[in-house]
């Protein structure tokens, strides 16, 4: 059975997230790299465009997190976490989040993106122009860089898809070149 007849299945056809029927999708959690039943979720197009972006948000949309918090589906339970983390100014979500319980693993993983996390000690990965990178932009390179132990080159203009962040460093990010994966570092890059 695919992915999104399996999510399907699990969610009722409907939003997991929202509960909107229409126009849904598999939407797969950063940082995850491969699309499995245990970090995707079924999510309307809705939700998929506020939650990639984040500047677009309507918190009143948000208010549906009240139920699906309480989801028995880790993906749903770990989307809501940071979805209410994103919120916070709001106030209402602050005590949703203080009723929130994720195990350890499920936490760190939540984290992963940097939702939760103070703003003093929030790590924020710029390109060369000081736009944020965020996990999932894709960026082009702006200068031939040489790939440390090999003898491939990643010319200038190639462009990187669905980035993942370093997040020990803000000057490090990650992604395929030529099917290779690489450690670029940020001012080399310019957002797409």
């Amino acid at each position: 059975m695919s992915l999104e007849r399996l999510l399907n299945k699990r969610s009722g056809n409907s939003c997991e997230l929202c509960g909107a029927e229409d126009h849904l999708q598999v939407y797969t959690l950063q940082p995850a790299q491969k699309p499995e039943e245990s970090n995707s979720l079924c999510a309307c197009k809705t939700c998929v465009k506020q939650i990639e972006n984040p500047d677009t948000m309507d918190a009143n949309h948000w208010r549906c997190l009240n139920d699906s918090m309480w989801s028995e589906h880790k993906p749903v339970q770990i989307s809501a976490w940071r979805l209410l983390n994103r919120l916070k100014s709001e106030g209402w979500p602050q005590d949703l989040l203080e009723m929130m319980y994720l195990d350890e693993d499920d936490l760190k993983f939540a984290k992963a993106l940097g939702d939760g996390e103070d703003d003093e000690n929030k790590l924020v990965h710029r390109d060369v122009n000081g736009v944020v990178l965020k996990a999932g932009d894709s960026v082009v390179l702006i200068k031939d860089l040489k790939v440390k132990g090999s003898s491939m080159v990643a010319k200038q203009g190639t462009a990187v898809r669905r980035i993942s962040l370093d997040q020990d460093n803000e000057e490090y990010i990650e992604g395929k070149v030529d099917g290779i994966n690489i450690v670029i570092i940020t001012k080399y890059v310019k957002k797409i």
